[in-house]
């Protein structure tokens, strides 16, 4: 039996695993994200390692617990021409960084690092990344302030949220939609499955 810990608060990673029927914990980190990587994929991958491995730190050791632990970290950045957009600072840089993504495609990348700690044993740690390209339709200037009044996009990195009310302006998307909300699920099951861990039978 596995103990899975989700290491983040994010209501909508915690939404996907409840609705994939995994039993996890959720537990935020309260390190300080910053990493050196420019490069995309590096960046959200060194930025889910730094949460997992701050979850690794503060659970018990592994001689103190009787489950296996496994540990997931995930960080999701939109990305537009190499430029990283994350949440916005205010309701005019909302209305910027929307502006730049109408009527044009952008990435969003999902890092993730995954660390198994069995209760006897070494723990091992490996990391990917997802993306998914995203094309918004053309919008209006009134479109966008009227979205960005909703409050919806101060928390999401892009200033926007595919699972709500901006949903109806995606005009495309190329890859995972679930990397879109910041956790591509399939791709995690996958890789454990490659370890012989099954999310679904733990």
């Amino acid at each position: 039996m596995y103990r899975v810990i989700l290491a983040s608060e994010s209501p909508r990673r915690k939404e996907i695993m409840e609705q994939m029927g995994i039993p996890f914990q959720a537990m935020g980190s309260s390190k300080a994200e910053v990493a050196a990587e420019k490069e995309p994929a590096a960046m959200v991958q060194a930025l889910a390692a730094i949460k997992a491995k701050d979850i690794a730190s503060k659970i018990a050791e592994p001689k103190d617990t009787a489950a296996d632990t496994i540990i997931i970290g995930a960080d999701t950045m939109v990305f537009f021409r190499g430029n990283a957009l994350g949440k916005p600072k205010d309701k005019v840089d909302a209305v910027r960084m929307l502006q730049m993504l109408s009527d044009e495609e952008h990435e969003v990348y999902t890092g993730v690092n995954i660390i198994i700690h069995p209760a006897k044993g070494n723990f091992k740690s490996f990391s990917f990344a997802v993306c998914t390209k995203v094309l918004v339709r053309a919008l209006t200037r009134e479109q966008i302030e009227n979205y960005v009044a909703t409050g919806e996009p101060m928390d999401k990195a892009g200033a926007y949220a595919i699972q709500g009310k901006f949903g109806i302006y995606i005009k495309e998307i190329h890859g995972d939609y679930y990397n879109i909300v910041g956790f591509p699920i399939a791709k995690i099951h996958e890789k454990l499955l490659e370890q012989g861990i099954d999310l679904l039978n733990i």
